[in-house]
């Protein structure tokens, strides 16, 4: 199995400003996804708490994420996303196993 790198924000919006997020979430999101060593992000939205969402993207390592994480084009990311959050938090992981679902 190849290592992966993932990490895990949780992110509280502003009342209202789910949609907003969302549509701007969508036409930065290649920001993330152009670079190298990324392997894909998705943003889900929680159904127990208004406003809220999760973004999980996966990398090919912890080295390759902080490269991007303090890179230019991380902080433009984050400056258009900003004026939508109110606030959230971040967690990092390393997927240790994966069990593929069989198809039915």
């Amino acid at each position: 199995m190849t290592t992966t790198f993932r990490v895990m924000l949780r992110i509280e919006t502003h009342p209202g400003a789910g949609p907003d997020f969302e549509r701007v979430w969508l036409e930065v999101g290649t920001s993330v996804t152009d670079h190298p060593a990324n392997r894909g992000q998705w943003l889900q939205r929680s159904t127990e708490e208004d406003g809220v969402y999760y973004i999980i993207s996966d990398w090919t390592d912890e080295p390759g994420f902080r490269e991007f994480e303090h890179s230019d084009g991380h902080v433009a990311h984050r400056q258009k996303l900003h004026p939508y959050r109110s606030g959230g938090s971040m967690a990092t992981m390393t997927v240790v196993h994966h069990l593929p679902a069989v198809a039915a």
